[in-house]
């Protein structure tokens, strides 16, 4: 079976190969659509090569049963503070419903339920943390093409967020701009005593030593932000890229993203968001948070993370 090249290699190899290709004046590749998008939004050589050489339907390699980690670490939050989520966890998500909207023709919300009798893609493949660690997971839910082409998106669409349940922060603004500066520190007003990554590319099995937002929080004026995250239409569309209600044959656990999390294969573990509740499509994210694309990328953290 063949094998897909590495990150690394495709990060070495790619400037040359890059360069060939704009030199011998690749028709087919300057009349990409995503490809002017790129050029156009400066994004990185990563998101070129990786495009270039593994094609838009590329899949990630995918696994055997046998193959299943004994034990899926916990990436991120483990068990979200916030009040709301913690009572529809209590109901076992009776009363969830993810909603769907943005730039899209009809906008729409649906149960869990409602979800799970929506046509369904299980696979077995490999989440790949940047902090080095891997774990193999078998993950069932629905492809996100699948509620987007429920949705209709307008012409002018480009990227998809996801916007979670988990509280980051306490006391910054959730909408609007921000400096770099402290990129590499835990953010200040921490709200998310259950994390198990911190920014800067920290990560431990104790918790980032923040306190729980309350009631008291918010009477003096903080804001709570919320965790978020964002792909484009390609990784979108991606037939492996789901949002997946079961791991390893049972209901997602809360420690791994209950009820409902991103799992778009050919990116690194961070973009593979938890605690899903709402899904936006947007032109581009000058309205969300930093303006940078997702919570660890408003951190510091680079907007595309293929692999």
């Amino acid at each position: 079976m063949s094998r897909l090249p590495s990150r690394r290699a495709l990060l070495t190899g790619g400037a040359a190969m890059a360069a060939a290709a704009l030199l011998g004046g690749c028709d087919r590749l300057g009349n990409a659509e995503w490809f002017r998008r790129t050029l156009k939004t400066g994004e990185d050589a990563n998101l070129f090569v990786q495009r270039l050489l593994l094609g838009e339907a590329t899949l990630a390699p995918e696994y055997a049963e046998a193959d299943i980690s004994p034990w899926f670490k916990p990436n991120g939050t483990e068990d979200p503070p916030d009040r709301d989520y913690k009572a529809l966890a209590k109901g076992r998500f009776a009363k969830y419903h993810l909603e769907v909207g943005g730039l899209v023709e009809a906008p729409f919300k649906l149960s869990l339920a409602e979800l799970r009798k929506l046509p369904a893609r299980t696979q077995i493949t490999r989440h790949d943390c940047v902090e080095g660690w891997s774990a193999i997971g078998k993950w069932a839910g629905v492809p996100l093409a699948e509620l987007l082409n429920r949705a209709k998106l307008k012409p002018q669409a480009r990227y998809v967020v996801f916007h979670c349940a988990d509280t980051m922060d306490q006391g910054s603004p959730l909408e609007g701009g921000g400096d770099d500066e402290g990129a590499d520190e835990v953010p200040a007003g921490n709200a998310n005593p259950s994390m198990t990554k911190q920014s800067g590319g920290r990560e431990s099995r104790k918790d980032s030593g923040g306190q729980q937002a309350t009631e008291d929080d918010a009477a003096s004026g903080g804001t709570p932000v919320r965790f978020y995250e964002s792909i484009d239409l390609v990784d979108a569309f991606h037939p492996q890229t789901i949002l997946a209600y079961d791991m390893n044959g049972e209901a997602l656990p809360v420690s791994n993203g209950a009820p409902l999390r991103l799992r778009v294969e050919r990116n690194l573990g961070y973009k593979q968001a938890k605690y899903v509740m709402r899904i936006e499509v947007v032109e581009n994210f000058a309205h969300i948070g930093d303006g940078k694309g997702g919570y660890w990328e408003d951190q510091g953290y680079a907007w595309y993370a293929g692999i």
